[in-house]
């Protein structure tokens, strides 16, 4: 347990925003776990994330000294190739993830995420740009731990805002590849089902009609090869809705599972080419915004791509 009384140098300032600024060694997931659990308290009575600090709070912080402080036994994954930055201004970036990089925290994360090594980043650009800031820079959308490739980042609310307006109306595409088994019924399709979340089993389920609590699904593909050797197809995926493991549960409810996917693909399979993660990639972005309104008018017909590693 660490103490520490707040200064005016800190007057008025969030707890989360505090815990960053007066820990620079503490991840983002770390602090968010710890106000979540409210493992901090002020003048004795513990407080969650909308605390706002004032002069003289005394504040008592029951965070492990590993991670409050990054200690070498913290579970940090600092290594250059977590992701790369594919493009940069003031509004957003783009960025290339690697597989077995959480995006974001979640209740069992403490190491470092993405957005952890993203804000570490632009701290390093600019030491004060995110304490003066009112609005971290924030995910637009998700990856899966174990699929990489492209993600956006707003760097501010205003874009944050647009961005997330045009994923809703799909006016940002987003464009998938990946290996799976088998030979595909057609050189290309639209598919369309339901999937409902088991949150115990921390997995989702497909099924052809609609059942209570599911969502349709829309996943589109388009084989690029097959391999008859193998007997593995290599597909381009576009995700036209966006639901948690949409396209591996889709594409497995149709009887062909991703290679390397243990949790929705068959394990013989996976054995059978030596693979732990699975195969598939966020390749590519395209804006091709047609609505009116807010807009990042410089982004409009951009389109971002990366081969996968596969």
């Amino acid at each position: 347990m660490q103490s520490i009384t707040v200064t005016e140098k800190y007057a008025n300032m969030k707890l989360e925003k505090f815990l960053l600024a007066a820990y620079p060694g503490l991840s983002f997931s770390a602090a968010q776990k710890a106000l979540r659990k409210r493992d901090i308290k002020a003048n004795g009575c513990r407080v969650g994330k909308g605390y706002i600090v004032m002069p003289g709070d005394k504040l008592e912080i029951y965070i492990v000294d590993e991670l409050l402080f990054g200690g070498a036994n913290c579970k940090v994954n600092k290594s250059a190739q977590s992701y790369s930055v594919l493009y940069e201004d003031e509004n957003i970036m783009l960025v290339n993830k690697a597989q077995g990089i959480p995006v974001h925290p979640d209740k069992d994360q403490s190491g470092e995420t993405l957005i952890d090594l993203v804000r570490r980043y632009l701290q390093d650009k600019d030491g004060n740009i995110l304490n003066k800031a009112q609005f971290q820079p924030s995910l637009c959308h998700r990856l899966d731990r174990n699929t990489g490739g492209l993600v956006l980042i707003a760097k501010n609310e205003t874009s944050y805002g647009i961005l997330l307006e045009k994923l809703e109306s799909r006016e940002i595409k987003k464009y998938y590849q990946c290996l799976v088994k088998g030979r595909m019924e057609k050189k290309e399709a639209l598919l369309k089902a339901y999937l409902w979340k088991d949150s115990h089993k921390s997995r989702v389920f497909v099924s052809e009609g609609k059942k209570p609590g599911s969502q349709e699904i829309i996943t589109a593909y388009k084989v690029l090869e097959y391999d008859s050797f193998k007997d593995v197809s290599r597909l381009e995926v576009e995700l036209i809705t966006g639901r948690t493991h949409q396209i591996r549960a889709h594409l497995a409810f149709i009887g062909h599972p991703i290679i390397g996917d243990c949790k929705y693909g068959t394990n013989s399979i996976n054995r059978s080419f030596s693979l732990k993660q699975q195969a598939l990639w966020a390749c590519r972005l395209e804006f091709a915004f047609i609505k009116g309104g807010r807009q990042l008018s410089y982004l409009n017909g951009k389109r971002f791509a990366v081969d996968p590693p596969f």
